[in-house]
């Protein structure tokens, strides 16, 4: 059994939701940022899942066919590892992301290459696999456009679907003449901030990473058990050289993102689309089973990683979050999310979905905030392609956080609370003094700090000063004579 600490997941020294949180809210610029980006994917994901008559019916079937592949996930793993082996593939087993990196280095010694080129891929981010590489000397290219952007910029991804979302354009442009020299070939002169010099820019800069590359890693959005075929979508053709040039290509992909059958993918490839990029189908869709000799590369390895999953599976509520597809929907809808941005959650996984996540795979001690980071609205599960309840989650999470924590002054509060309250007297007396003493603290009518250990009330709340008349003595004086 793996510790926390062996599972990435969480940025190390991160501050807790909170404190991160109030930095994020004062940094006006990101919040412009935001707003701009996730109202354009809201506004375009709606659109064309209205086109749908049987939107609702596709969210029930993906959801039916997650709970049915996590009812049974260890035969369809199983299926899964003998498909890929049949088909000429090399599957491997990752506990946790110490594991999952040494298999990963160890592939790309053996093939005495000291580059990689990689799609983009939240696992490899789970696991801090880039920094593992680095420090065996290998360097990884990143090759989709906003990962690009967020390694340029020694950074770290805010969004699942769009990781450099904090940034706009004229960043960008700023970022790639300072930085893009040092990886690569430079910026063009007089490179402007149109998102299409940007983008060639980008691409010029790649062109030789593909063209050279011997070795590529990837993640992977879907595996079928029955055939072997593993799947990446994405929206620039960066995956697509990656998955067809190298002669080596490495895959670490979640256990949750195997499905049972091919066909299964009809449901996943309306959905996926629909509620991350806001279109009715991705503009690149790769698939592979195995190696085909004198075809793609010709030495295919696919690793499987565990890092904190079967201990999430074995939380019967909690176990929803591996329905995830890594949409980002729940993010583009969270008002909380909006405002913060996803560095703030301290996590490779962000937003709504990463409040419930995050906390089950690393275990909830270890990021104890983030289930509290949410203002429990339901837009997220009504914006999930697979129905995940998460707030019903994240009220889970809360209760584990609030057991975990010791009771002893809370019980000695609740004490004290109960024996006042069946005390007519000794209400009256706590009733007045809290009417003085609020009104003493009070400015303007708002408590602006309470004493001791009550301030962490009043600093995220604003708190209005008690009345002069509490409801008890108003009744006496008005309603008790009318009897």
């Amino acid at each position: 059994m793996s510790s926390p600490t062996d599972r990435g997941v969480v940025w190390l020294g991160s501050p807790s939701f909170p404190d991160a949180a109030r930095s994020a809210l004062g940094n006006t610029q990101l919040r412009a940022n935001l707003k701009r980006a996730t109202g354009t994917i809201r506004d375009k994901r709606l659109a064309v899942a209205s086109e749908l008559d049987d939107w609702e019916d596709l969210r029930a079937s993906g959801a039916a066919i997650k709970a049915r592949t996590s009812r049974h996930l260890d035969w369809y793993l199983l299926q899964l590892e003998n498909t890929v082996t049949a088909a000429g593939g090399t599957v491997h087993w990752a506990a946790d992301a110490a594991e999952a990196n040494r298999i990963v280095t160890a592939l790309v010694r053996a093939t005495g290459e000291k580059e990689v080129v990689k799609v983009k891929s939240m696992a490899t981010q789970e696991i801090g696999l880039n920094e593992h590489l680095a420090e065996a000397g290998i360097t990884a290219y990143e090759t989709d456009l906003a990962e690009l952007i967020v390694q340029l910029g020694d950074d770290r991804p805010s969004h699942i679907l769009v990781p450099a979302i904090h940034k706009n354009r004229t960043e960008v442009r700023d970022l790639f003449i300072a930085e893009m020299a040092n990886w690569g070939r430079p910026a063009p002169e007089g490179l402007t901030d149109d998102p299409r010099a940007l983008a060639e820019a980008a691409r010029r800069h790649l062109r030789d990473k593909f063209l050279n590359a011997k070795v590529a890693v990837s993640g992977a959005n879907f595996a079928c058990a029955d055939t072997g075929t593993v799947m990446v979508v994405e929206s620039e053709g960066n995956g697509r050289m990656c998955l067809t040039l190298p002669e080596t290509l490495i895959t670490v992909m979640g256990i949750e993102k195997v499905v049972p059958t091919w066909q299964d993918l009809e449901v996943f490839l309306q959905l996926l689309p629909r509620s991350s990029t806001g279109e009715r189908m991705n503009p690149y869709t790769s698939t592979w089973t195995g190696v085909t000799e004198g075809d793609g590369p010709q030495e295919f390895h696919l690793v499987l990683l565990d890092n904190g999953r079967t201990d999430t599976l074995a939380d019967t509520l909690g176990r929803q979050a591996l329905a995830c597809i890594r949409c980002s929907a729940c993010l583009n809808v969270c008002p909380v999310f909006e405002r913060t941005g996803g560095h703030a959650y301290g996590s490779v996984y962000p937003g709504p979905i990463g409040a419930v996540l995050t906390p089950q795979l690393v275990g909830v001690e270890q990021a104890a905030s983030l289930p509290f980071a949410s203002t429990l609205c339901g837009a997220c599960y009504d914006a999930c392609p697979v129905k995940i309840n998460i707030p019903e989650m994240l009220a889970h999470l809360r209760a584990e956080v609030v057991e975990a924590r010791p009771k002893r002054a809370e019980a000695l509060a609740m004490k004290a609370a109960a024996t006042v309250l069946n005390s007519p007297a000794l209400l009256s007396v706590a009733q007045k003094a809290g009417s003085l003493g609020g009104r003493a603290l009070a400015r303007g009518g708002r408590i602006r700090r309470l004493p001791g250990p009550l301030h962490g009330w009043s600093d995220t709340r604003d708190t209005p000063a008690p009345p002069a008349e509490s409801f008890r003595t108003w009744w006496r004086k008005n309603k008790e004579g009318d009897r």
